[in-house]
């Protein structure tokens, strides 16, 4: 699914739930995934580890024809800023990366300087 969200497809999102510390992280990637259930831990497919996900509000229903959720999951890759420190994304960030210090129910999250950036280029800033 689509990973560059807007506040339409969070509009369900009653809390967001963090696995690991958002303050240790740079960005996280973001993306709405289909799952069986609206508030608990979600499965995770991916590689790199889940750092984060959307529980929904009550009012949230599932897709008619396949009887899913679409829920929010942050999450981090192996070759991610946080894992590899002076690798691709020492610079830059991957198109869905955001500042996990902006992310909130129902707000896509944004992109920083810290986020596109790296700590690196604050302190040169």
């Amino acid at each position: 699914m689509s990973s560059l969200l807007t506040a339409s497809d969070l509009s369900h999102e009653q809390e967001v739930v963090w696995l690991e510390d958002p303050e240790s992280l740079d960005y996280v990637r973001q993306a709405v995934d289909k799952t069986k259930r609206r508030n608990t831990k979600p499965p995770y497919a991916r590689d790199g580890r889940l750092v984060g996900y959307a529980v929904l509000d009550e009012a949230a229903e599932p897709d008619p024809d396949s009887g899913l959720y679409r829920r929010r999951v942050l999450f981090v890759l192996p070759h991610d800023r946080d894992s590899d420190p002076e690798g691709v994304y020492s610079e830059g960030a991957p198109g869905e990366a955001v500042d996990p210090r902006t992310i909130e129910p129902k707000q896509p999250g944004s992109k920083t300087h810290r986020s596109q950036h790296g700590p690196a280029a604050i302190t040169r800033a």
